[in-house]
Order: structure tokens, then C-alpha cells, then sequence
């Protein structure tokens, strides 16, 4: 049995670890890696292509294998021979392949019509059959926020600007129309002004819903309206190591551009990706974040 290293990595890796990390896009998966380097480990990254654009091409302190998202289900078998004991999954995926495009190993035949099922129904479906196949594997998946928690969005406002009682009542809105969305996997994001939701996270994202929301400024009853918040929460049945809610410098740039009073993640089970930059821009725009403890 391996000891554990309760100072390294959020104390969850033991000593001797191998860890790879399938990367898509996103700053977070830079994060991961910069978080495992500082504790002296040496990283293997899956690069998802066109995905992954933030790795240089002469890395230093990682080693790099770039992959389609085609055959990401070829991985598995070279990571068991290069020793890989615990796998990360982060960043996102614009592009779901099709299924008739996607190459499998041998060993995948026998669960494959448990993945195809998953495959036709929602992401966190898809992700909790995948992560069940590789601990099946011996492989043990981690979160993203288990190697680096400081990404961990702290509880209580963030900023200077601080939420007036007309923004708790949209909080309280928002936060219960993400819930909603995330009971029936469809998304983690919902945007409330005046009181009541007025736009809810699909298939296009959180950056696709803040665009959405500019165009719905001049729309309706929506017309004049000023302030409202963004409210990102965990699905209610989310398999929480992969795709926690995230915010960062952009969400607040595009909550901004939205006309937004600001924004609320739940503390603890949500990530902020360059924290420091992220406050910045909030005071910059006279925006609040917002770590929520409970439902507001």
C-alpha cells in the first residue's frame, strides 16, 4: 500500500503517483498542471486537439500527448502501460464527435452498450459512465478542485460592489432556476432580472447565454431593465469530478457587456479560474461575485 502525502497536491494523491490529465480547453487544465508541477510531480497531459491550444510546443515540466477527440478511447490502455495511477479530467469540449467516428479499444466492446447508451443521453450521464470505465480500470479519477482546491470559490461577496436587496431577490431567482436546468442535465447557468429567470443556460454554454442576454435587452418586457445576476450551481445529481461550475475573467467581461449587476457561484463547489484578474475585472466594472453558501 502506498503511503499518503497529505502536503502535496490537496493531500489527495499518495507518494508515487502518476497522473495524466485529459485536457480540453480552458485555462483550467494549465491550472491542474501548474498546481501537480509545484508539488513535484511531472504530469502527463492528453491534449485534446483543437481543444488544448494552450500548450506550448517545447513544454518542460509535463509531458504532452496529443489526441483527437476521435480516439480519446485509445488512451486508456496506453495509460495503464505508462503506469498512470490517477487521471484528471478538465476543461471543456466544444465538439462532441460522432459516434460512428469514434475509435474504441478492444477491451471497450463488452461496456460499449452501456457507453452508447450514455452517449445519447446528457453530458453528466456520458461523463459517470466514462469515469465509472477507467476506475473500472484501476485508474482513480480525481477532480479538477481536489488537485488544486484554492480554485474553490470561497462563501460571501468577493468584491467591493456588494448585492443590493433587489439582487438577492434575483439571486434567490437565478440560483433556483440553474437547480431546475440541472435536474434535467440541461445546464448549470440561469440569468434572473427584476425577480423573476429570464434566460437559461442550453447547449451553447455560459458564454452563449450572456451573448444571448445583450440581444434580450431590447426585447419585451425586458426593455429599460437594468441590473440582474448570473448564477452558476452544480447539477443536482452532477458527478462533481468533472465539469464543477466555473467562472473567470471572461464570464465577467461578458456578464459585463450583458449589463449585469453580477455574479453568483456556490462556495465550495464551484471554480474560479484566475481569481486574482477575475476580482479585478468585477471592481473595474463596479460588478459583484458572490460565493453562496445556501440558497439566497
Amino acid at each position: 500500500m502506498m503511503k499518503t502525502s497529505p502536503d502535496r497536491s490537496g493531500g489527495v494523491l499518495p507518494q508515487g503517483a502518476r497522473v495524466a490529465i485529459i485536457a480540453g480547453s480552458g485555462s483550467l487544465p494549465r491550472d491542474v498542471v501548474d498546481a501537480l508541477v509545484r508539488s513535484g510531480h511531472r504530469p502527463v497531459v492528453v491534449a485534446i486537439e483543437g481543444e488544448a491550444d494552450w500548450i506550448g510546443e517545447e513544454p518542460r515540466d509535463f509531458d504532452v500527448w496529443p489526441v483527437p477527440a476521435e480516439r480519446l478511447g485509445l488512451v486508456l490502455p496506453r495509460l495503464k502501460k505508462e503506469g498512470i495511477t490517477h487521471l484528471v479530467l478538465a476543461g471543456g469540449v466544444s465538439r462532441r464527435p460522432p459516434l460512428l467516428k469514434v475509435r474504441f479499444g478492444l477491451d471497450v466492446f463488452k461496456v460499449l452498450p452501456k457507453l452508447v447508451a450514455a452517449y445519447a443521453k446528457g453530458d453528466d450521464g456520458l461523463l459517470r459512465s466514462v469515469i465509472s470505465y477507467i476506475e473500472s480500470n484501476g485508474i482513480t479519477v480525481l477532480g479538477a478542485h481536489e488537485i488544486a482546491p484554492d480554485l474553490l470559490a470561497p462563501a460571501g461577496v468577493l468584491t467591493r460592489a456588494r448585492p443590493t436587496a433587489g439582487d438577492r431577490a434575483d439571486l434567490a431567482a437565478a440560483h433556483e432556476a440553474a437547480h431546475a436546468i440541472g435536474a434535467l442535465d440541461i445546464g448549470q447557468a440561469a440569468i434572473a432580472v427584476g425577480g423573476r429567470a429570464v434566460a437559461l443556460e442550453g447547449i451553447e454554454g455560459t458564454a452563449g447565454l450572456l451573448e444571448r442576454m445583450q440581444a434580450l435587452r431590447d426585447h419585451g418586457r425586458l426593455a429599460g431593465k437594468k441590473r440582474g445576476v448570473l448564477v452558476k450551481c452544480v447539477k443536482p445529481q452532477q458527478e462533481v469530478r468533472a465539469d464543477l461550475p466555473t467562472i473567470g475573467p471572461e464570464t465577467v467581461d461578458a456578464a459585463h457587456a450583458a449589463g449585469l449587476a453580477g455574479i453568483g457561484v456556490e462556495a465550495g463547489r464551484s471554480l474560479i479560474i484566475d481569481y486574482a484578474e477575475a476580482v479585478r475585472r468585477a471592481d473595474a466594472h463596479g460588478l459583484f461575485i458572490i460565493g453562496l453558501e445556501e440558497k439566497p
